[in-house]
């Protein structure tokens, strides 16, 4: 069967080719995949930047965004043939942990976790794949293949849910929120924000074009500039690019009791010249609050299911800006500046 491979940390070394059927070992339902949407780890695995093989492999099959549709399942799964289903891509690591143990394998504690098409599991950019039950999510069929949004949209629950703990911590009435950068992350995070009956804004680089049309279709608010600019004391701060400088102004920008959550991984080596005593004085005497938040579990992905289900279709149908069939795979990966979300089509 087709699948798009490459070799991890080596650049330029994606191919189209075959691989084998996917062994019973991998799980019990067998999936046929629809599509796979392609993201910034997709383009750093690319480029070589990192990335790792399963064990006595050379290769890794790509490919962490997941839509398929089962075509076996054992009886008593939940799951039938012609169920739409996304992919989990984090799993346990083997000891496990205490997280893991609890399910919460997106906080593992000794980094011997997998991530298919990432760390040592093969990812769901191939014809078929092969996972147990508690390995995917079943979506709503009414979706259709906007489904393949899923795994971004995990990613922003895990934000909100992490920024509505701690927030908690205190007698807390958040009313706005603001959102950095409007990419497939930054309007998903958008897109729940408005859903909890929040003022969102959002601040981006595009004047005009998509992206702006995108969050004032929310009813959310578009900004160019800096972020002080946006909105004043904002009660949450979403920074979804990971852009250093962004991230120092997020922290700065939250308002009194706030909570900024870090969804962006930044690149290492920037430095900034930043008044670090004002920063730190600043979160003391306002009581803030800076989290970090990467990956997914279980509970995650089902509150993105239920949120994209309430979701406008015609809204999420719009972030996908480009359809590529997988023997034209190349073209998924030159960025436009009017692309959202692109898409590796399967079978569609």
């Amino acid at each position: 069967m087709k699948a798009l491979t490459v070799i991890p940390r080596t650049a330029s070394s994606n191919e189209l080719g075959d691989v084998p059927e996917p062994d019973e070992k991998e799980g019990a339902v067998l999936v046929e995949t629809i599509a796979v949407g392609v993201c910034g780890t997709d383009m750093e695995i690319v480029r070589g930047d990192y990335g790792w093989a399963p064990p006595g492999h050379e290769r890794l099959v790509l490919g962490h965004e997941s839509l398929g549709r089962v075509l076996d399942a054992p009886a008593g799964s939940g799951l039938a043939k012609g169920d739409l289903v996304v992919g989990i891509v984090r799993r346990p690591d083997p000891v496990p942990c205490y997280s893991c143990a609890a399910g919460e394998w997106d906080t593992c504690r000794n980094g011997q976790y997998t991530e298919h098409g990432i760390k040592q599991l093969d990812g769901f950019m191939r014809e078929r794949w092969r996972a147990d039950p508690d390995a995917m999510v079943k979506v709503d069929p009414q979706l259709g293949e906007l489904g393949v949004l899923l795994e971004p949209t995990t990613v922003v629950s895990k934000a909100w849910e992490e920024v509505e703990r701690i927030g908690g911590r205190q007698t807390w009435q958040p009313k706005t929120a603001l959102v950095v950068g409007a990419g497939p992350i930054g309007l998903l995070a958008a897109l729940l924000g408005v859903e909890r009956g929040l003022e969102v804004h959002v601040v981006d680089q595009m004047a005009t074009g998509l992206k702006p049309d995108l969050v004032r279709a929310l009813g959310a608010t578009y900004h160019t500039g800096k972020l002080a600019d946006a909105l004043e004391g904002p009660d949450i701060v979403l920074e979804c690019t990971g852009v250093p400088p962004l991230v120092f102004d997020a922290v700065a920008t939250v308002g009194v009791g706030g909570v900024v959550c870090l969804t962006g991984v930044s690149p290492t080596g920037v430095e900034l010249d930043v008044d670090a005593g004002s920063l730190a004085r600043s979160m003391v005497l306002q009581n803030t609050a800076v989290v970090g938040s990467v990956n997914a579990n279980a509970r995650h992905y089902r509150a993105g299911a239920d949120a994209l289900a309430r979701a406008d279709h015609d809204w999420l149908a719009r972030l996908v800006t480009r359809k590529v069939p997988i023997d034209r795979f190349s073209d998924a990966f030159e960025h436009g500046p009017d692309d959202v979300k692109i898409v590796i089509e399967l079978a569609p």
